[in-house]
């Protein structure tokens, strides 16, 4: 897969880039105006990391609204990671609104991130934040020394002043500006990326790919190699994730949105806060996928919580594409051994293809696309009740049941494909399996999940099952 150039996506509704050192309130502000908790907040520094985009709207006029890490001048790679995130979505806005906290007052980090702001010769609004009564509006003007403008006295948690804040946002957009309607599809720049526009991936025909797996198992560096730009953060601390991070890409396969998510540990030591927060919005987003990506570390092997994962990724009903990452750093005597733990612990997930990649290097990634494409078209498949009907006498034929016959069968549904089988008796689940596996083989269903229900003559009732 080529990566993309690193030029920022043209867009048509202005951005909107709320930046600040951390912890004093940057997402909740977001949270504040687009209406909803969009972006995890806690009252600690250092929780939001990777960029979060988001559609936003007042009075008529529709924006992207981008929630940033906080900005820090450190020798820490990581904080380093996270303010060049800052600085790029910076380069890129229309306006700015520079977060400052009333009840601590300005800062040293404060005065570094005001320098980066006049460099940038963006359009910036200080904010104060924190004014939750009248009593802060005199230290409101301290903000003055910033020299970037008069400050906008708000509390985002409070909602006190945002409209008239906002009322000033939207007046200072390019007039050349286009909203995006309901009925607009995807933007991308001239090699394919654009991020995502909240509600932009829910157009009908654009599957949603999931990426889950354990912390520190290379989700994110996988991400930014599908998506060609260093969209997300990548560390070698577990937990760098802490939100669901949305892509949409233009791929020879067609659009695809990618959802990068945070690690998910065992329910006994996920800490409260900010990680409880960060596995509760990954786990919206597996329910939300069409297609779930499930990153294993090749080099850990299968674990106990992968099997939990995959079983969770089974519950939502989408189909599941297993990633054997970082497989270069497997010794060769032990790849066979790893394969068939693969296949003994996740036989649960059927025909689920298993890839071997290197998302550092871009080993096998190309690999990932087709299966993709593969598992969608899948999922969404309808078999004609003749057709169908003519594979089930073949199947009977081939190995017929033992005290039951299948009469006939329709497809109910699919999204994924599920099929109801009438019978003049009980079958056993070993056949309702050979079943399965023959329906799969015929119409080429590949790892997509199958429901089978049957329903028996004369019984109270008949069995389901999903695979």
């Amino acid at each position: 897969m080529t990566p993309a150039k690193s030029e920022a996506p043209t867009r048509t509704q202005p951005l909107v880039v709320v930046a600040g050192r951390p912890n004093v309130g940057k997402s909740t502000l977001v949270n504040r105006i687009v209406g909803r908790r969009a972006a995890v907040v806690e009252e600690r520094p250092g929780v939001t990391r990777d960029r979060k985009e988001l559609d936003a709207e007042w009075c008529g006029h529709h924006f992207t609204i981008v929630d940033t890490g906080g900005w820090l001048s450190s020798d820490d790679p990581l904080d380093a990671q996270v303010s060049a995130q800052s600085e790029r979505a910076i380069g890129e806005a229309d306006v700015i609104l520079f977060v400052v906290d009333v009840t601590v007052g300005l800062t040293d980090e404060d005065l570094a991130v005001a320098r980066v702001l006049k460099k940038s010769g963006r359009q910036v609004r200080v904010v104060v934040n924190k004014v939750d009564s009248d009593q802060r509006e005199a230290d409101v003007w301290d903000a003055l020394s910033l020299g970037l403008g008069d400050p906008w006295a708000v509390s985002a948690l409070h909602g006190r002043g945002t409209g008239d804040l906002l009322d000033d946002v939207v007046g200072a957009f390019p007039t050349t500006s286009v909203a995006v309607r309901e009925d607009d599809g995807p933007v991308t720049d001239a090699d394919g990326v654009v991020d995502l526009v909240a509600g932009t991936a829910t157009e009908e025909g654009i599957p949603r790919v999931a990426l889950v797996g354990r912390p520190n198992v290379g989700k994110s560096t996988l991400f930014n190699r599908l998506v060609g730009d260093e969209r997300s953060i990548t560390h070698d601390a577990p937990g760098t994730t802490r939100d669901a991070v949305d892509t949409i890409v233009e791929t020879p396969e067609g659009t695809v949105c990618f959802i990068d998510t945070a690690g998910m540990r065992r329910k006994s030591r996920t800490e409260r806060g900010t990680e409880y927060f960060s596995v509760l919005r990954a786990l919206d987003a597996l329910d939300e996928a069409d297609i779930a990506l499930l990153v294993i570390d090749a080099t850990s092997g299968i674990t106990h919580q992968d099997q939990r994962l995959a079983e969770r990724i089974g519950a939502s009903g989408c189909p599941v594409v297993v990633v054997l990452n970082k497989w270069e750093l497997v010794a060769a005597e032990d790849r066979i051994g790893i394969l068939a733990d693969v296949g003994d612990r996740l036989a649960f997930l059927g025909e689920a293809p298993v890839l071997k990649i290197s998302a550092l290097s871009g080993l096998g990634v190309h690999h990932i696309l087709p299966a993709v494409a593969a598992a969608e078209e899948a999922y969404h498949s309808r078999i004609p009740t003749g057709e169908l009907n003519r594979a089930l006498k073949s199947i009977q034929v081939a190995h017929p049941p033992v005290g039951a016959r299948i009469q006939y069968g329709v497809q109910g549904a699919n999204d994924p494909p599920t099929f109801t089988l009438f019978t003049n008796g009980r079958l056993q689940p070993t056949y309702l399996r050979y079943v399965e596996r023959g329906l799969r083989e015929r119409f080429d269903l590949g790892p997509t999940p199958i429901k089978i229900r049957v329903r028996a003559k004369g019984a109270n009732g008949g069995g389901g099952r999903k695979r």
